[in-house]
């Protein structure tokens, strides 16, 4: 039984590709073995529902097809019965460049094709994988609420208003964070849930208003055991959904390393084209430019291409505008010769700075040297994406390449021109090093936290961090954020309570299940490995959600439209 994915008339030999999510197999309808099953099989087309009984014989010598897992059989109708018909499909299964509006439009049909099936096969291995991984580890799968209070957790809650309590409001999670804190305090000291998200944020290619996460939280731990664990796990779920071996451990970078070599804190270290520091070869020198922007605070730096003689002059003309997407006023380039550059700087700079630069980055005779000059956020936007816009323009990676890298000793927090106050890196329950607790009242941006990101090819896959589980630290944090007394008890006074009955020392991490299945499965968007995904407008096509209510039910909720 399955749908008729293609037909062929031969002649009058009748040839079907009968399709399941098992695959493909082809069915025959020859008049000479069931004249009247013949006559029926005429009536076939795209997408009708077949249920077909026969002889599985092997296909005439020359007559295979070894694209398909069974091209070197067929099954000889004998009986045949249409259990459905079909009208013709908006778009053709064998199709590639189908308008994503269309695909999300007729979902249902869209995910007949097999290269969406297969994401979502692995999809499904890799949670079972995970279940049996935590399982096997002494971990304990529990759900936490959907209907919960709003706090703030960085970005716009989804709000369900309370029919009951009038004026009230639910919010979704966007993590299930606190409540996984008061299951250590509740002493399940190994748990872990693959479970719902949902944040109301502008979109993009990977993210969703909804989303799936692995989440993860231990007690009695530091930083290394969780880590330990969840390296353990990416093993095995790349063993066990891509047959692939993992070598563990995972390199490590602090998060100010990553950001003066890579420019960013989640680093596609499959490549080098790493950042260098020139400042110092170029605070004296004559390019009146660099000088300027070194004397006001600001830094130059450079990134160097290995014999890429390729590009043209055009093209790289052409980066200039690329990096001027981060704030880059400017992109200087290079082109390394035996014995001097080709460059439209060249002649403003001294032959021992271009002696030091070569020296500096590495440089011999076909290389390109890139230089952006600015404010060290402006450098780094700009020559970070640059570096990931060269490598894929330029091929420097294969698309299978792995590679993992631990981002750790993250700062707790950073400075909010917009709001004028401190504001969490990652959230307010994240613990600071013992050793930088004193800084909270002197230096808050120079304080430490015990967070660590895990990065794949580029993509934040996971995040976590050791949290406080001292009332009187966790009190202070929300001090130095600029919440006071009140309003900590007001959005946090449940989870300061239960801090007060002898919380464990836990922590924990949260992986991006879909995130990580996109990246599995090369899927260019999030949403071809999510059955019924939103579109960047946060829209069901399908469904046509978000929608109107009735003023009934807006009564109801006492609720009123402006």
């Amino acid at each position: 039984m399955g749908w008729a994915h293609r037909r062929r008339d031969h002649g009058g030999v009748i040839f079907i590709d009968l399709r399941d999510r098992t695959g493909i197999v082809q069915v025959v309808f020859n008049p000479e073995t069931g004249k009247d099953v013949h006559t029926e099989a005429h009536k076939i087309r795209s997408e009708f529902v077949l249920a077909v009984k026969g002889v599985v014989r092997k296909r005439p010598a020359g007559m295979e097809n070894p694209a398909l897992k069974t091209g070197e059989i067929e099954v000889l109708v004998s009986d045949l019965e249409i259990l459905n018909e079909s009208k013709t499909p908006p778009f053709s299964f064998d199709e590639e460049d189908i308008s994503e509006n269309i695909r999300l439009k007729y979902r249902y049909l869209d995910l007949r094709r097999p290269a969406i099936q297969q994401n979502l096969f692995l999809r499904s291995k890799l949670a079972a994988a995970t279940r049996n991984y935590f399982n096997d580890n002494g971990f304990i799968e529990v759900e936490t609420p959907f209907l919960t209070k709003s706090t703030p957790e960085g970005a716009r809650d989804y709000l369900v208003p309370s029919r009951i309590s009038k004026g009230m409001f639910y919010a979704l999670p966007q993590s299930p964070q606190l409540f996984k804190q008061l299951l250590m305090i509740s002493g399940f000291d190994r748990y872990y849930q693959i479970v719902k998200c949902f944040r109301d944020e502008d979109l993009r290619a990977d993210r969703q208003p909804e989303f799936t996460q692995i989440d993860v939280e231990m007690s009695f731990i530091t930083e290394n055991d969780i880590i330990n664990i969840m390296e353990g796990l990416m093993a095995e779920i790349f063993r066990h959904c891509l047959n692939r071996e993992l070598p563990l451990p995972f390199p490590r970078l602090g998060y100010f390393d990553a950001i003066n070599r890579y420019g960013k804190d989640n680093p596609d270290v499959r490549f080098g084209l790493e950042l260098t520091d020139l400042t110092n070869i170029l605070r004296e020198s004559n390019f009146k430019l660099f000088r300027e922007v070194i004397a006001k605070g600001g830094v130059v730096k450079a990134i160097k291409l290995d014999n890429t003689s390729t590009l043209s002059r055009k093209e790289l003309d052409d980066l200039r505008d690329y990096v001027s997407i981060y704030g880059a006023k400017g992109l200087a380039w290079a082109r390394v010769n035996a014995a001097d550059w080709t460059s439209p700087i060249y002649k403003f700079l001294s032959t021992e700075e271009v002696g030091n630069i070569n020296k500096q980055v590495s440089a011999s005779a076909g290389d390109i040297i890139f230089f952006v000059a600015d404010v060290p956020r402006v450098v780094h936007d700009s020559l970070g994406n640059l570096r990931l816009h060269l490598a894929k323009k330029l091929k420097l990676y294969k698309p299978d390449d792995l590679s993992f890298v631990w981002i750790t000793e993250f700062p707790l927090m950073e400075y909010s021109e917009a709001e004028k106050r401190y504001v969490s890196m990652h959230h307010p329950f994240t613990s600071p090093y013992n050793e930088d607790l004193s800084g909270l009242t002197t230096s808050p941006d120079k304080v430490r936290a015990r967070a660590y990101d895990l990065v794949l090819n580029g993509s934040e896959i996971g995040g976590g961090s050791i949290r406080i589980h001292r009332k009187d630290i966790q009190n202070q944090v929300f001090s130095v954020l600029g919440l006071s007394d009140e309003e900590a008890r007001s959005k946090f006074g449940f989870l300061l309570d239960a801090l007060e009955y002898g919380a464990p020392p836990h922590g924990g991490i949260a992986f991006g299940l879909d995130r990580l299945t996109m990246i599995m499965t090369g899927a260019e968007s999030i949403r071809d490995v999510i059955a019924f995904p939103k579109t960047q407008k946060a829209a069901c096509l399908l469904s046509d959600a978000p929608s109107k209510v009735s003023i009934e039910q807006l009564m109801e909720l006492s609720l009123k439209i402006v």
